[in-house]
């Protein structure tokens, strides 16, 4: 009798112990005391995420969130039943203190780094339960720096509780159909009662995370002028004390390419009543914080996905034998994988460089240079890691052949979800707009080429000494071109090639920084390897030629 074959699906082990980049990371970043204290939550969440959320995330997979607006006696309840998978995630990421760490302080300058080690182990098995998560903890920012000690006692220790049967989640609703990421369009009206008390009326058209008890919303006050200068922030708590939603109405979930375990709404608002947060014309400015701290959520759970679509394809190419040898023996199978780790390596550590400064800013110990850093890298990194994501996760789903086009398999949800990356929280486009605002103020330029520097000194690898003056000459070649770019049309052409060829020179030079520490500390030549290999593709993005050839986004006929 002939025994069928029987091909072995990939598997993971422990997501900590198990991801040299990271475990290498934290030993360079963390004091040693620090990092004995959080170690042991490593392990754990590692485990978890190789192990039972891994096993409920792959049978989870049909379970979406279902809306039931009516119960069974005509009663308008507008409910949202989330999956298991986000049940179990809501309670760890509690217990594991997912947004309450950085505000606790535990590790001081350190506790966004620690933060953000545990929430890169916990994204990628959790179906993007990071996303109520990201907009919970830029509430908690957005409601310290706006000061109002009533919002601040209400909603703050709700929102970092480590108690999962008390701990808030908050939604984030700015997007409205008349414009995206322009919100000056916005369309909601806010309406001061007789009682005191802010009503809004209108439509958001897209709200993430629906389930929550809070959300943060922007809207105009009632004779405010059009624009953005003429909207406001305002605090809504979603249900009443007898869980009836309070002048919401959720229309429909949205039929999305990805991230469908996400409980995307579009809600009317019908006289929900509001709390004003700040002044009632500076809502564009008060939720900086707020899209500063999800921008960095985004960029690290980039990150995230790339190691965890890499860890598949890796262990799959142990398994697999085609043309009669398991494919981590075949020099272009091999070749494609390393590629891909190097993209990896470099949005693992431009991402946590952010979040590093992310860091230093709220506990009051950043410098200037590290306050320009944060500012413009906000943006950069987040653009930057968005597109390696999808080009990365393409690349992994290739790597599987047909079995990567196959749903049951769990790997085309990859796939799908990091579409989203480059999209929510800014646009490729928009971010890079908003990195020439960023680079037009004073130090900011300064600041860039001094940290590369910095990073780059005391190199004293002649191959590494060679990708260093390559990182340094395309970021010469980025300023320069700033600088000669006075048309404001071609600025704007230019501007995405601008900001990657900053967050790929800044990834190069953190790789070559990392990878002289390695050498010399742990003896280990891997990060080595990624710089190297990292330094050979699109480092240098800027196009001196600069061709209006816009006139091919129309293709109109002659």
């Amino acid at each position: 009798m002939i025994e069928l074959f029987h091909q072995q699906p990939p598997s993971l082990g422990n997501q900590y112990t198990d991801d040299r980049v990271l475990r290498s990371f934290l030993r360079r970043a963390l004091p040693r005391d620090v990092l004995a204290q959080v170690e042991p939550d490593l392990t754990t969440m590692g485990e978890l995420a190789g192990g039972e959320l891994y096993r409920l995330h792959l049978a989870d997979r049909l379970n979406e969130p279902v809306l039931t607006q009516w119960d069974a006696w005509g009663e308008r309840i507008d409910h949202i039943e989330v999956s298991p998978l986000w049940k179990r995630a809501a309670r760890l990421a509690a217990e594991y203190g997912l947004v309450a760490l950085p505000y606790e302080r535990t590790y001081g300058v350190f506790s966004r780094i620690v933060q953000f080690a545990l929430v890169y182990l916990f994204h990628p098995s959790t179906d993007v339960y990071t996303c109520p998560l990201a907009m919970s903890d830029g509430a908690a920012r957005t409601l310290v720096e706006a000061g109002d000690a009533t919002l601040i006692d209400r909603a703050l220790p709700r929102l970092i509780s480590r108690d999962p049967d008390r701990c808030w989640t908050s939604g984030q609703w700015m997007t409205e159909l008349p414009g995206g990421s322009d919100v000056s369009r916005t369309e909601t009206i806010a309406r001061p009662g007789f009682d005191g008390v802010w009503r809004l009326f209108g439509r958001k058209w897209f709200t993430s995370a629906t389930t929550g008890q809070m959300a943060l919303a922007l809207a105009r006050p009632d004779g405010n002028p059009p624009g953005s200068r003429g909207l406001a922030l305002f605090y809504i708590e979603l249900r009443d004390d007898e869980g009836r939603l309070q002048g919401i109405r959720v229309n429909r979930l949205k039929d999305k390419l990805g991230t469908r375990k996400v409980p995307t709404a579009e809600l009317s608002l019908e006289g929900t009543p509001a709390r004003l947060v700040g002044a009632p014309n500076g809502g564009v400015r008060a939720i900086v914080p707020m899209l500063q701290v999800t921008r960095i959520w985004n960029s690290v759970s980039a990150a995230s996905f790339m190691r965890r679509g890499i860890a598949l394809a890796r262990d799959y190419a142990r398994r697999r034998v085609a043309f009669d040898a398991p494919l981590n023996r075949q020099p272009l199978h091999t070749e494609t994988l390393a590629t891909l780790q190097a993209e990896f390596e470099g949005a693992f550590h431009l991402s946590f460089l952010t979040a590093g400064l992310l860091g230093a800013e709220e506990t009051g110990v950043a410098d200037e240079r590290q306050r320009h850093l944060l500012r413009v890298l906000t943006s950069i990194t987040k653009l930057t890691t968005g597109r390696q994501a999808v080009d990365v996760m393409s690349e992994v789903i290739e790597a599987f052949g047909g079995a990567g086009y196959v749903e049951d398999t769990g790997l085309p949800t990859l796939l799908r979800d990091a579409h989203v990356l480059p999209i929510w929280e800014g646009t490729t486009n928009v971010l890079a707009l908003d990195t020439l605002r960023a680079l037009a103020q004073p130090g900011t330029w300064e600041a860039i080429l001094s940290l590369a520097d910095e990073l780059m000194a005391g190199v004293n690898d002649a191959s590494l000494a060679r990708a260093s003056v390559h990182a340094r000459t395309a970021l010469d070649h980025a300023r320069r071109w700033f600088g000669e770019a006075r048309d404001r049309a071609r600025l704007e052409r230019g501007a995405r090639r601008l900001a990657l060829t900053i967050g790929r020179s800044l990834e190069l030079a953190l790789l070559i920084s990392h990878a002289t520490w390695s050498l010399t500390e742990e003896h280990d030549g891997r990060t080595r390897a990624a710089a190297l290999r990292f330094a050979r593709t699109p480092i240098d993005l800027i196009d001196d030629d600069d061709c209006d050839d816009t006139a091919l986004a129309d293709d109109m006929p002659m």
